[in-house]
């Protein structure tokens, strides 16, 4: 006699796993939660510029503006009220003081040594974080000295120890290496170290690609329209992963206190074989590709933004970053703060 057919909920009777009871109420969903995203895990960009009272905004980047030191320093007291922990500082250097050698970079009285000075004096438990290359400052684009087509590398290290130095003068807490010279790590570690500068941190771009997600950016400080080439040369190969680690693992044997990883969500797997092997604290920049990739479909109805927005931000933490660079650090520690 053949048994009768059983019925497709038969089959589920004896399910031991049901994953979806976990899932099934917010209270429930909240309790086993794996990552949070909070204000503290948030670092926000901002770009200066020569003025008083100047919000320009940056076409290629909606909501972005180039603030004068004035409105970065409004900026920073809006950060210190969100609970972000620290600013990221850029400079749209004027074209006049661009020159091959990056020579405004070595300024003491230059746009990121004023902003530093003039936050600190108002808003001095904000971290600042600035960073070191010669790319807003040469008039050939570049991070580095050029001499041909060939970025010198130990002659930069040697301008980027002093831009380093400068800096930290002006009361940057963190000195954030993005050129990707070889050896600088070491090199501005002792040059800080030898002027008094011991608990100046230094976060190194360990893993900075040459991604074609820098071109909002670059208009922000002003190098799309000078860039001479390409940086291929110094900035990583996309297509290599075994090579970050070696990266990281260099600049960490020099001192480097933090990693970044450059851009953020194409190279998550890089943060998590970072993180998994070296234990160190990493961070990731959400690059302004991203950014204004989120944006424009946002505004064209393409996608929720405000939903597409924290869940990029949480991948980056699921990947293992301690915390992101982003242009979405104002917005998102507003809806935090609101409990969203």
């Amino acid at each position: 006699m053949t048994d009768a057919p059983r019925s497709p909920l038969d089959l589920t009777l004896n399910l031991t796993h049901r994953p979806r009871r976990n899932r099934k109420a917010d209270w429930a969903r909240r309790l086993v939660r794996e990552n949070v995203l909070t204000a503290n895990d948030l670092i926000w960009p901002i770009f200066v510029v020569e003025g008083e009272n100047v919000r320009t905004p940056v076409a290629s980047m909606p909501d972005v503006e180039r603030l004068s030191v004035d409105q970065a320093v409004a900026a920073a007291q809006r950060a210190a009220e969100l609970g972000i922990p620290a600013l990221a500082l850029f400079p749209y250097t004027d074209p006049g003081l661009r020159d091959a050698h990056g020579s405004e970079a070595l300024n003491p009285e230059n746009l990121v040594c004023r902003a530093c000075r003039a936050i600190k004096a108002v808003v001095p438990g904000i971290g600042l974080i600035t960073d070191v290359a010669l790319d807003p400052y040469t008039s050939h684009g570049h991070d580095g000295l050029l001499e041909g087509e060939t970025i010198l590398n130990d002659e930069t290290v040697a301008v980027l120890v002093e831009q380093a130095l400068n800096q930290a003068r002006a009361g940057a807490d963190v000195i954030a290496p993005s050129d990707m010279m070889d050896g600088r790590i070491g090199a501005i570690r002792a040059a800080l170290d030898s002027e008094g500068f011991t608990d100046v941190q230094i976060m190194a771009y360990a893993a900075k690609y040459a991604s074609a997600f820098y071109g909002p950016f670059r208009d922000a400080i002003g190098t799309n329209a000078v860039l001479v080439g390409d940086k291929r040369t110094y900035q990583m190969d996309p297509a290599n992963s075994d090579e970050a680690l070696r990266e990281v693992a260099a600049d960490l044997d020099e001192g480097a206190d933090m990693i970044m990883i450059k851009p953020g969500l194409p190279y998550l797997d890089i943060i998590r074989r970072v993180k998994d092997r070296f234990e160190a604290p990493t961070f990731a920049y959400q690059v302004s590709g991203e950014y204004a990739m989120i944006m424009a479909a946002a505004r064209n109805g393409w996608l929720d933004g405000e939903k597409a927005m924290l869940e990029s931000l949480l991948a980056f933490k699921r990947a293992g970053a301690k915390g992101i660079l982003t242009y979405f650090a104002p917005r998102v520690a507003e809806m935090l703060k609101k409990g969203a």
